[in-house]
């Protein structure tokens, strides 16, 4: 991939507000992160608009990884999810743990960061087989 897809660890840094400077991925993962702490607090009026600009960061996310995926091997498994699908997930479970800081008891906040930190670990590892072509994502090659 010219621009390689990016580590858990900076898609996490990104939604939470720092290291995305000029990786595409990384900017729409921190916006998306940015629009699930609004819907946190959001009007019921407000969700729609808010829905809307989710969807557009996926799939922003999905023509940017499209467009710079190799080829996938033959016998390669198809994903479930887009990686716009994966990242949006992670920008919403960092949105939900970092507001479980302030309002959540002892169990309730210990299973979101688990949450959070395994759906890191299944990015990491659809990331890795995506760039080595074992693996392809839904509408992609």
């Amino acid at each position: 991939m010219r621009d390689t897809l990016p580590s858990k660890n900076e898609v996490l840094r990104a939604c939470r507000g720092t290291g995305f400077p000029g990786h595409p991925l990384l900017r729409a993962a921190n916006h998306l992160a940015e629009v699930h702490e609004r819907r946190l607090a959001a009007a019921p009026e407000q969700l729609v608009e808010l829905e809307l600009l989710r969807m557009d960061l996926m799939h922003e996310i999905d023509r940017w990884v499209t467009a710079q995926l190799p080829p996938s091997h033959g016998a390669a498994r198809v994903h479930t999810e887009t990686l716009g699908a994966v990242i949006d997930r992670l920008a919403q479970l960092t949105a939900h743990a970092f507001s479980a800081l302030a309002d959540a008891s002892g169990r309730e906040l210990t299973t979101v960061w688990e949450r959070l930190a395994e759906l890191a670990i299944g990015y990491e590892d659809l990331a890795s087989e995506v760039r080595t072509g074992h693996r392809r994502l839904p509408g992609g090659h």
